[in-house]
């Protein structure tokens, strides 16, 4: 079913990627700027960097204010955030169509000059306020480790899914003030960056208004690194136990996947919401209403753009149960779908919640903006939106069946273990 949603794009001669999706529904314009960096362009002893980023982004730039960008558009009914994962950062603003003139002037300032903004005083600010992040949301909370001991185990040593976006505060501490800046100037410009404006606005008003407020930006980015090569599946499993302070005992499964970016991929995605992400899937059918030996249960793919993806499977053990009782069931379960594939009912039951999700997200200007942003960079073609689903429903059930064969097999697993503590 391909989809017609309107995609202007153009590229300004600062290397800007500028992408507009007109859409006069209602007053008001989503701006979506991802930028070509991540926990993955981090050099060793220097991981964090890139989120810590997600945080100066906010507190001033060489014309506007500590913490007067989101009042500005606070202001003016607009709002904001950021997000920072392994391939990219994005910087999402949603503003009435008054205020679109202001927010495309904040985000020209502080994406072209931060840096007479970041002082050793605000570095030592924000490095503060990214402890304390961390802290709560990892150190302190169950289960707040789990995905940085399974990309210990699923990635090798030196590999840049190793670590995780929030990095290593040892390496944050010691981050120098030049290492800040040096940082920003190699991934920070035009044409590491697309923006998107979906809303109501005309494609040529968008790159009118994109080449007054950020044509003028000069590029000075280091060359995206080259894609790495992909790994293999695990070539034999990995296990780690952990006794914690937690509310059940849980087992996760991590699998090394294709990229994102390859057609293998979608397979993998699919047979994974065939066996587990679905209510209606054959491990919630066996494990929670069968044998209820499992509480909860989730399976997903993370698309990843640099050679290799993950997979994760994650069970909720019920208590009184071994968690190797769960993990048997789920090899057993795992070795039968390689062997047979899925069913037509699961194949269609997994077309069918990708295409409702999908189509949840591109109903909203703000998720429309940011899908399309991630196609022009990661896939190098915004229009990805509209073919997704095609794609997808190409996918025959004999090749979910070769890709859970190849890439999901209990023998490729990394285990990670929560086991509650023993009074």
């Amino acid at each position: 079913m391909s989809l017609q949603f309107p995609i202007a794009e153009t590229t300004l001669d600062n290397g800007l990627r500028v992408v507009v999706s007109e859409d006069h529904a209602v007053p008001q314009v989503s701006i979506s700027l991802w930028v070509d960096v991540g926990s993955r362009h981090e050099r060793p002893g220097r991981t964090g960097l890139a989120h810590l980023f997600e945080h100066l982004m906010f507190e001033g730039s060489e014309l506007v204010g500590e913490g007067e960008h989101m009042s500005l558009l606070m202001a003016h009914g607009g709002r904001a955030n950021a997000t920072t994962s392994f391939d990219r950062t994005a910087y999402v603003q949603s503003v009435p169509t008054g205020a679109l003139e202001l927010a495309l002037w904040l985000e020209g300032d502080r994406h072209g000059h931060l840096l007479p903004a970041v002082t050793q005083t605000n570095l030592d600010v924000q490095r503060d306020v990214v402890v304390e992040e961390k802290r709560q949301r990892y150190d302190t909370v169950p289960y707040g480790q789990a995905l940085a001991h399974l990309c210990r185990l699923v990635f090798p040593e030196g590999h840049p899914y190793h670590h995780t976006t929030i990095g290593s505060m040892a390496d944050l501490r010691d981050a120098t003030l030049q290492d800040v800046h040096d940082f920003y100037r190699a991934h920070y410009g035009p044409g590491t960056s697309v923006l998107t404006m979906v809303g109501d606005l005309r494609p040529q008003d968008g790159f009118r208004l994109a080449e007054r407020y950020l044509g003028h930006l000069v590029d000075g980015t280091e060359p995206r690194p080259a894609a790495r090569a992909p790994l293999d599946p695990l070539p034999e499993p990995l296990r780690l136990e952990l006794s914690e302070d937690v509310p059940s005992e849980r087992v996760y499964l991590g699998f090394r996947l294709p990229a994102v970016t390859d057609p293998d991929f979608l397979a993998c995605a699919l047979a994974l919401d065939a066996l587990g992400s679905l209510s209606v899937s054959r491990l919630h059918r066996r494990l929670l209403r069968g044998e209820e030996t499992a509480s909860g249960c989730s399976a997903s793919a993370l698309g990843l753009r640099d050679g290799t993806s993950l997979a994760l499977l994650v069970f909720d053990v019920t208590d009184g149960t071994d968690p190797e009782v769960v993990e048997q069931a789920v090899a057993e379960e795992l070795t039968t779908f390689a062997r047979q594939g899925p069913t037509p009912a699961e194949l269609e039951a997994s077309r069918a919640d990708t295409e409702r999700s999908w189509l949840e997200a591109l109903a909203t200007h703000d998720e429309r903006a940011e899908l399309i942003s991630r196609a022009a960079l990661i896939f190098g073609d915004p229009a990805h939106v509209n073919t997704y689903l095609d794609l997808v429903d190409a996918v025959s059930a004999e090749q979910v069946r070769q890709a859970a064969a190849r890439w999901l097999a209990p023998g490729a697993a990394a285990t990670l273990v929560y086991r509650q503590e023993r009074v």
